[in-house]
């Protein structure tokens, strides 16, 4: 590889900087038949890109990997990245990244140290930990946010977090959200423009219903491996650990987990239980495939390019591959909802039977598509009808669960419901029939 001399203040001007974006600078130097009216051409939307522009990944596995390559080489070259995982082997063969040797360390350290050995002149600064570490000021600096991630809850916390951001007298708090997500052969990217456009919880109920099973067989007649496992790790784990959290990252944890459920499907003579098994199901692992991966990655990146310069229309507002049986793909609007309890500012209303008992209702919080909240707490504005916790208001109030709703709440009162997993309260209407 030829050695790149680069200016690491202000707009690079070597020739061996101009040769390695010479293709971007095609699009840069003058407009074209599909450009925003204010794109400006040549040297000020090149000075922008490359010098004032500010990007953060959030997750640097398959698709993180492929996009901070991406955003290198196009010419971002101030990214910040986000991961609370570290290496581990079975990541090797799609997480380019990454080699043999690194292994145990944080992805999003060795993420950066490889792009800026690779691209020099680029600037990578990575963070080890979760993206609820950082407070409102620390994402306010971004002018872009794209996200490479393989959970549903955290994408909820940073839409969420996004979206109440905004200030309608501060045009620079929307800070555009670009989502990539892949499983298996099937990928999806989005444009997300906070408050603006359909958000990440308007699209909830097309997300695959996960699998789940019934607390009753898996505590009294298990059939299946996956109902041992599931055991081990909803009922015996807090039984014998008490308030200690299952971190599904931890090969101590997931050892214990196989080491239960194992002995659990041996007294019911069920085969099956193995350590990969237990991982995959606590973990809902899906099959990860790489060229799905570039393909979305290169959706999201090609966004961010359009939307950091004006040269190009981005999408409106999202994108599907499905590539089963062939490849196909197609774009569409998704249109927000009025009662999104993120970005719609109305109140969901709800329609249940006066014989519905408050347990009755936190499990159809939980399965139900447009909501999905994992342990809900409900109150209204003067009592606490179930808490989640702490220990002591959970005790407290757990007497409720077999009461009626209808005894506790009166029609159209709002139920307030939280969950400490996302940064919104959703506010529910209750009419009974």
């Amino acid at each position: 590889m030829a050695s790149v001399s680069v200016h690491t203040d202000g707009l690079a001007n070597s020739s061996d900087w101009k040769d390695r974006y010479f293709h971007v600078d095609q699009i840069l130097d003058r407009p074209g038949p599909r450009t925003d009216p204010s794109f400006a051409a040549g040297n000020e939307v090149k000075d922008f890109l490359r010098n004032k522009c500010k990007i953060l990944v959030i997750g640097a596995g398959g698709l993180g990997c492929e996009i901070l390559a991406n955003l290198a080489l196009t010419g971002f070259r101030d990214i910040h990245v986000i991961d609370m995982d570290t290496i581990d082997i079975s990541n090797l063969n799609r997480q380019f990244l990454f080699r043999p040797a690194d292994v145990g360390k944080p992805k999003a350290i060795v993420a950066s140290e490889y792009i800026m050995k690779r691209v020099p002149g680029v600037k990578v600064t990575p963070y080890f930990g979760k993206i609820q570490d950082k407070d409102n000021d620390y994402y306010m600096q971004f002018n872009l946010v794209i996200c490479g991630l393989d959970s549903v809850e955290a994408r909820r916390w940073i839409n969420a977090t996004l979206v109440n951001l905004v200030d309608p007298e501060n045009p620079e708090s929307l800070k555009p959200l670009i989502d990539g997500g892949t499983e298996g052969f099937k990928g999806q990217a989005r444009v997300i423009l906070p408050t603006v456009t359909s958000c990440y919880e308007c699209s909830l109920d097309m997300l695959n219903k996960p699998t789940t099973f019934p607390i009753c067989t898996i505590a009294n007649t298990p059939r299946l491996p996956e109902h041992c496992i599931e055991w081990a790790s909803v009922l015996e784990w807090p039984r014998i650990h008490g308030e200690k959290k299952l971190d599904t990252d931890d090969p101590e944890h997931i050892n214990w987990l196989y080491t239960v459920a194992s002995a659990r499907a041996k007294e019911f003579k069920i085969e099956g239980v193995t350590y990969s098994l237990t991982h995959g199901v606590v973990k809902n692992i899906i099959p990860a495939i790489a060229s799905t991966n570039a393909i979305i990655a290169a959706s999201c990146c090609n966004e961010a390019f359009k939307i950091a310069t004006s040269s190009a229309l981005y999408l409106n507002n999202y994108f599907m591959l499905i590539g089963t049986e062939g490849i196909y793909s197609y774009t569409f609007e998704h249109e927000q909802r009025k009662d999104c309890p993120v970005c719609g500012g109305e109140s969901l209303e709800i329609s249940i039977s006066r014989e519905m008992t408050v347990e009755q209702l936190v499990e159809m919080l939980t399965e139900r598509q447009t909501i999905q909240i994992k342990k809900p707490s409900l109150a209204t504005s003067t009592k606490h009808i179930y808490l989640q916790g702490p220990p002591q208001l959970e005790q407290a109030t757990r007497p409720n669960l077999e009461k009626k709703v209808s005894e506790l709440v009166e029609e159209s009162d709002p139920v307030i419901v939280t969950a400490s997993t996302l940064p919104f309260d959703l506010s529910l209407v209750i009419t009974y029939t």
